[in-house]
């Protein structure tokens, strides 16, 4: 009898492209170019007695980067805390593939995360463990695989970002572009289909800067992932995102690509891209009023003569 031939096996990623949160076998399907993955409806958050949204409402596009930009202090964080669960609104409703994020029961909210990448402001890589452990990480925590299938899970990410040589090195002998970018394959380890970032650009240099633009740009188009960005660089976020959205006031002030941001004539833009100190977005945090905290009577500033500098 004939000894049976070799089995041979042939490794293919399957990105799915819509998240069911009851079922862990997620069906791909082809998205439409107008589709919405994330639909924001009337949300609204307190917090400490400050109001950080007020009505807001927006559409994140499937297969899209998109990226949500406004001055510090308007949310932008927050709302990914919302996305992801991590802080419930007190009015209005975040709908994921047709899910309300803030109905869905613990277990069901789980199995949602489980299908969100994170890259987090300051990387947040653990600091006693090595690059790949770092990226090893999330599929200890929530699978139970084979060493070697984790470990060629994990060398394909880093080979993604440019990183394998540096498999075995600790977080303290990275540099903050390397670090930014193992964060990255750490993020992508699982194949998600929804990636977060938040401030992913900060502190970095234009080299650094440029390798994960394009990471971010090659990740979305050739797996299908559809991305949020939080970030303040208008220069760089042009260079990447599809859609732009600007928060100010608990609201969506401006909405368009990049370009036609760029040409956009209200207040907002004008202020907020061209950088400009006067306009609708006030330099100081609201306080109380200033001669008083000084220990003056309240409009005792205002009423302070002027004295004209002598020539």
């Amino acid at each position: 009898m004939a000894a049976a031939p070799p089995l041979r096996l042939r490794w293919r990623f399957v990105q799915p492209d819509r998240i069911d949160v009851s079922d862990d076998r997620a069906q791909a399907r082809t998205p439409h170019a107008a589709d919405a993955l994330i639909e924001v409806r009337g949300l609204r958050t307190v917090l400490g007695g400050k109001v950080i949204f007020d009505g807001l409402e927006l559409d994140i596009p499937r297969g899209r980067i998109t990226a949500v930009m406004g001055p510090s202090g308007t949310g932008k964080t927050t709302l990914l805390r919302h996305i992801t669960g991590q802080l419930r609104p007190d009015a209005g409703s975040i709908r994921i593939d047709g899910a309300d994020v803030t109905a869905l029961p613990r277990h069901a909210l789980f199995a949602l995360r489980e299908k969100i990448g994170y890259l987090f402001q300051n990387s947040a890589l653990l600091t006693d463990f090595s690059v790949f452990e770092n990226v090893a990480f999330p599929l200890r925590q929530h699978l139970d695989l084979p060493e070697e299938l984790v470990r060629n899970l994990v060398l394909t990410k880093l080979q993604a970002v440019g990183l394998r040589g540096a498999a075995e090195l600790m977080p303290s002998e990275l540099s903050g572009g390397m670090a930014r970018r193992v964060a990255l394959a750490r993020a992508i380890v699982r194949d998600p289909t929804l990636i977060l970032y938040d401030e992913p650009f900060v502190g970095l240099d234009p080299i650094a800067l440029n390798q994960v633009l394009k990471l971010i740009r090659t990740l979305n188009d050739t797996l299908g992932i559809t991305s949020i960005l939080v970030a303040h660089e208008f220069a760089a976020v042009a260079r990447v995102a599809d859609l732009v959205y600007l928060i100010a006031g608990g609201k969506v002030v401006a909405r368009g690509t990049p370009a036609e941001l760029t040409r956009g004539d209200s207040a907002w833009t004008r202020q907020f891209f061209g950088g400009e100190a006067d306009g609708p977005v006030p330099f100081q945090y609201p306080a109380r009023d200033y001669a008083a905290d000084l220990g003056f009577p309240a409009g005792a500033a205002s009423s302070t003569p002027h004295t004209e500098p002598r020539p």
